[in-house]
């Protein structure tokens, strides 16, 4: 169970505030430090409107003068925080306490996750072994405490994000990413969304068991949710070292981020912030959380300001700019046929989990891509400053919208704080792993 945890409509700051001083004092009783070196892993900037940063920065500032305390964003393969992006997310803490992870080569492999078990869970679908490769720093330096924070909120590889996604995704090796991404991507980003516990987070839940047991470490997780004047507010907080703690933090952005819609949708407009998402990598979480709720022959809207390439590494952007965003069929034959393909393991999933199987129209409208790039990876382009007029975030309804042209819209101005779907889709899929 849960060390403590609150839920209510509203969590102030203050209040949340108040939670971060309670689990150092409960940590100090429970674990026994002393708070001589300590260790906080908050996520990157793309989960910046959790309040993630700034809860950061508070636990920062009330430990102790004497302690010394580092933070390692968990960037996963993501491009490391600039300092201007470290001030604007993590505020006072010095640029200096804040480290990169560096996915190829800081890491440490401290184990193997089994073929065996991840074709158990995977129902034979996957089969191959997925090496533990973690930050060097977090799992071979000593440290008295160590604060995983985050947002609990539907996710396209791990059913929900955050708890012990830190390690293995955000703070993991490329191996453990490649391999761990292709066995969600095969499994199927829909089969994945919204569930408890997906394959890949069962056989996370094995490795944290066999190889993370020492680690003096406690999870601080947030869940939001839209009050009623559509603002994004801390509904629940949920502090603890055990599975549970993930559990009621997931059951709740079940029961709260999930937008259950009778028949499909025929047009959905999503905005991904311009200071969060630069790359589809990442921004194409407009395409993950609501493929479930598209309409055949409907289309998806992204209107992506700050979007200037595809991938976050040089690889990755070269991977999706040859064979684009295909089919998952296709995507899966391909990736048999190419070395490239298999050598960017997270790459060609992320190309599964970006495309629309040909169901509907995914249009972008970024900030710095031109209609020829956008065209040849598969999507179809609009001009960002045309899309903006139109469509004004500012004038917006989060929901159903009908524009001045009489065209009736579905409008989302944080995709990634949610799941979209029809209740068949979500009845529909593969029941996930105990």
């Amino acid at each position: 169970m849960p060390w403590f945890y609150q839920e209510a409509p509203f969590i102030s700051r203050a209040e949340i505030e108040a939670m971060c001083q309670r689990t150092l004092d409960e940590a100090r009783t429970r674990l026994g430090c002393d708070f001589r070196r300590v260790l906080l892993l908050p996520p990157d900037l793309t989960r910046a409107h959790s309040g993630s940063g700034w809860i950061t920065e508070t636990i920062y500032n009330l430990l102790p003068a004497t302690c010394d305390i580092h933070v390692i964003p968990t960037l996963g393969q993501h491009i490391p925080h600039t300092e201007a992006e470290n001030k604007w997310m993590f505020g006072s803490i010095p640029h200096e306490r804040i480290h990169p992870h560096d996915w190829k080569g800081g890491i440490t492999n401290v184990g193997t996750i089994p073929g065996d078990l991840v074709s158990e869970t995977t129902g034979g679908i996957a089969d191959w072994d997925i090496p533990v490769e973690l930050n060097t720093m977090t799992v071979t330096e000593p440290w008295d405490l160590i604060i995983n924070i985050g947002h609990v909120v539907p996710h396209e590889v791990l059913g929900f994000a955050n708890h012990n996604k830190n390690y293995f995704i955000g703070l993991g090796g490329k191996q453990t990413i490649c391999a761990s991404h292709m066995a969600a991507g095969v499994y199927g980003c829909e089969n994945n969304l919204g569930q408890l516990i997906t394959p890949l987070r069962a056989c996370y839940n094995w490795a944290e068991d066999q190889y993370l047991s020492h680690l003096p470490d406690l999870y601080f997780q947030v869940v939001m949710s839209r009050d009623a004047e559509n603002r994004l507010v801390h509904t629940g907080v949920y502090v603890g070292d055990d599975l549970e703690t993930y559990l009621m933090a997931a059951r709740a952005s079940r029961e709260q981020n999930i937008t259950v819609f009778d028949r499909p949708v025929k047009k959905i407009v999503a905005v991904m912030q311009a200071d969060e998402f630069r790359a589809t990598w990442v921004a194409n979480k407009a395409v993950y959380r609501t493929r479930m709720a598209m309409a055949d022959g409907g289309e998806l809207l992204v209107i992506a300001p700050g979007v200037e390439r595809f991938g976050e590494q040089p690889e990755v952007d070269a991977l999706i700019r040859k064979y684009g965003y295909r089919t998952r069929n296709e995507i899966l034959e391909l990736y048999k046929q190419n070395q490239d393909m298999q050598d960017v393991g997270h790459g060609t999933a992320h190309l599964i989990h970006g495309t629309s199987d040909g169901r509907f129209t995914i249009r972008y409208a970024p900030g710095k891509l031109t209609r020829a790039e956008i065209e040849s990876v598969g999507y179809e382009y609009a001009d960002v400053n045309e899309v903006l007029r139109h469509y004004d975030p500012a004038k917006m309804t989060e929901g159903w919208n009908t524009m001045p042209d009489g065209e009736e819209v579905f409008f989302i101005s944080t995709p990634s704080a949610g799941l979209w779907s029809t209740r068949e889709k979500l009845a529909g899929r593969r029941p996930a792993p105990l």
